[in-house]
């Protein structure tokens, strides 16, 4: 038996005046009780409880042990009430980090609904299109796109996966032209993003019509590339792209609605480029905190419901 169990047993008798009736809420037989007992008053080195024929009563060390005792096991008690109402009702600071882009586009709009069901949480939002160190910077929950993730001190949730595309608006393509071929791009003006994995390489595949996307490639094909502008800020490519500037490079879930608006046009959209996962990211714990649980719980279930995962992939 522990030393909380012990605690527990040795209140139990002090406040039934007995140690059947204290056995018997703490779920022992009366031999286990009265063997328990003596191993506390053995340890405490102090006689804690006097018998006779006709009762058991506390000897005045053990009134003020048994003091002691209760106020211990309502502290603990209260500490458990208290870490249970907080994952019922989160409470505290909640530190997420994303790119600027994802913040303006996935997390800004959210916030007002996640803050009336939860608003004892407080959020800070860092943005930075360059990755934070989880534990050093007190972040709570990173957003996180790139190709890969291999960093095996966090723990790793995957949000969705994302087509990077080529695209530009109407008024561009009016006075340039559509490309054709990959090889074209070369007589094109290039929005670039600087923070992309080799992104002035641009690597290609295509598939056959109706192929899985685990299917070999029917095609490959990579261009060097030169930017008219090259930026590591996604939205000012966007701001370029819309002004008619050039062809832009970016994640699907930065132009999805561009897209769908027809305020940008996709070029080339039978070729992929290589995909992008968009992950939570947050440190190993034995329990995750009921506030960083809420706000991925809060951010699974929008996605869910927009289907992003269906729209930017395909």
């Amino acid at each position: 038996m522990d030393r909380w169990r012990e605690m527990e047993l040795f209140v139990q008798i002090a406040e039934q005046g007995s140690l059947t009736r204290a056995a018997e809420a703490v779920g022992l037989s009366n031999a286990a009780a009265s063997r328990h007992l003596s191993t506390l008053e053995q340890r405490v080195a102090a006689r804690l409880v006097e018998r006779n024929t006709r009762r058991l009563y506390l000897t005045e060390v053990g009134e003020a042990f048994y003091q002691r005792c209760k106020s211990i096991l309502a502290d603990m008690q209260d500490a458990e009430s208290m870490a249970n109402a907080t994952a019922v009702n989160p409470t505290g600071d909640l530190r997420i980090t994303a790119s600027v882009s994802f913040a303006m586009r996935h997390i800004a709009p959210i916030l007002p609904a996640f803050t009336q069901r939860y608003p004892q949480v407080n959020v800070h939002l860092v943005t930075s299109n360059r990755y934070y160190d989880l534990i050093e910077n007190g972040i709570d929950l990173a957003i996180r796109t790139r190709e890969g993730e291999a960093d095996s001190t966090l723990t790793i949730r995957r949000l969705a996966e994302t087509r990077r595309v080529l695209a530009a608006s109407p008024r561009y393509l009016d006075q340039y032209g559509t490309p054709q071929a990959v090889q074209d791009l070369a007589r094109h003006r290039l929005l670039l993003y600087t923070y992309a994995n080799r992104y002035d390489e641009l690597r290609f595949t295509r598939r056959g019509p109706g192929a899985a996307m685990d299917s070999p490639p029917s095609a490959v094909a990579a261009i060097t590339v030169k930017g008219l502008l090259e930026s590591n800020e996604g939205q000012v490519l966007v701001a370029a792209a819309l002004d008619g500037l050039g062809i832009l490079v970016q994640p699907k879930y930065i132009i999805y609605d561009e897209i769908v608006a027809g305020r940008l046009v996709p070029v080339l959209d039978d070729w992929d480029l290589p995909r992008l996962s968009i992950n939570l990211a947050y440190p190993n714990r034995q329990y995750l905190p009921a506030k960083t649980r809420c706000f991925i719980d809060f951010l699974v279930g929008h996605f869910d419901a927009m289907e992003f995962g269906r729209k930017w992939s395909t």
